[in-house]
């Protein structure tokens, strides 16, 4: 009861690793897509480099300062509309299948008023913060079907679902996390792996449902697997490989020390290397050594995250959400860094606090903020 009565006003230190890390981050961010983005300026966009970094500036300040503002909130209170608010981002994630704006050949935004937003971003919060809800509500029966899991497995499977029909990587990384979380938590094995084989089995049905999907899986393994798609667009050096290949070129030509700042020559050849293939970019203007300084950042939050603000979290409602969100979080900077240096398979997924800013900018500012809140209510060392 005593966590409950906190207020907004509550003046105890968030973690400083994590606070420090998610700003090094940003300031990288920011200078990395300045690069990246002149050439994309000066071709499509009639120069206006300023613009667009105007544009990715006022992002960034946004997410920093909707963590500042969760920073204060009571995870707690959060926890108690999460039902509420999945619901709302379910509702969203059906209504982009039948209104949703498309980009790219992928329907994944939502306009409302003029702005344009992807509701798998708020999706995946949601349901991260109401399954750890539900996990520490149903700690005294967690191994019961029935009582617990069912109900668990019914809302996980719905969002990464729907989210999956358009974003089979995202939807990917969040049943992931929720897995881990469910771990964490105690839930049966054998309900854990039946999850994850059904989420398989899902997965399958949308590579089958997409040659585009499907081709960059055979891309990356370097066999045909899949009917429905051409020989062509998957072995091509101009096809599915193009991407991999360019950022490839990217990471020799930088070496061990990079060219300098703002002297990528791959930024002219990768699509979207602002954000997709941003880590590229850095790893050629900034070296090995600068690709993995920025790297350990996101390994020092996951460590900070799991070992110290999860571990300690004053309730179980902490530490699963705590593990959700850290998890969540890194997944993407790890995921992002393999596509990039050529170990996964092309994904499309933003370098958190690094890549162009958009959607997943503010929604990530959100979650490392309630992270940084449960850090407020622990002793962190």
């Amino acid at each position: 009861m005593k966590a409950l009565s906190l207020q907004l006003t509550d003046d105890r230190p968030v973690d400083k690793f994590v606070l420090w890390s998610v700003l090094v981050l940003a300031g990288v961010g920011v200078a990395a897509v300045y690069s990246a983005i002149t050439y994309f300026a000066e071709t499509q966009a009639g120069g206006e480099t300023g613009r667009l970094l105007i544009n990715h500036l006022i992002r960034v300040v946004l997410a920093l300062i909707v963590m500042g503002v969760f920073s204060l909130i009571d995870y707690r209170l959060l926890a108690k509309a999460s039902r509420f608010i999945i619901i709302v981002c379910v509702i969203l994630l059906v209504a982009v299948q039948w209104v949703g704006v498309t980009k790219g050949g992928a329907t994944r935004w939502l306009s409302i008023g003029g702005f344009e937003f992807q509701p798998s971003d708020p999706a995946r919060v949601a349901l991260i913060i109401y399954v750890s809800l539900l996990l520490a509500r149903k700690q005294e029966y967690i191994k019961s079907f029935s009582r617990s899991f069912a109900p668990i497995f019914f809302w996980i499977l719905l969002t990464a679902a729907l989210i999956g029909i358009e974003d089979l990587s995202t939807s990917a990384l969040l049943l992931a996390s929720v897995l881990i979380m469910c771990f964490i938590a105690r839930v049966s094995i054998l309900h854990i792996g039946a999850l994850g084989l059904v989420g398989l089995f899902l997965a399958y049905l949308m590579l089958l449902s997409s040659p585009a999907r499907a081709a960059r899986i055979e891309a990356w393994v370097g066999i045909q697997m899949f009917p429905h798609t051409s020989g062509q667009d998957v072995f091509s050096s101009q096809g599915e490989q193009y991407q991999s290949t360019q950022a490839k070129i990217a990471f020799g030509t930088g070496g061990l020390t990079g060219v300098g700042p703002g002297k990528s020559a791959r930024k002219g050849f990768i699509p979207a290397s602002y954000n997709d293939f941003i880590y590229a970019i850095i790893a050629e203007e900034y070296g090995v050594l600068g690709a993995l300084a920025l790297l350990a950042l996101y390994v020092l939050i996951l460590f900070r995250g799991l070992l110290r603000i999860a571990r300690k979290a004053p309730d179980p409602l902490g530490l699963f959400m705590a593990v959700g969100l850290v998890i969540t979080l890194t997944l993407y900077g790890f995921v992002h860094t393999g596509v990039a240096s050529g170990l996964l398979p092309v994904t499309g997924l933003p370098l958190p606090f690094v890549s162009y800013g958009g959607t997943s900018m503010i929604i990530n500012g959100m979650m490392v903020g309630v992270l940084l809140n449960i850090s407020r209510q622990v002793e962190i060392t």
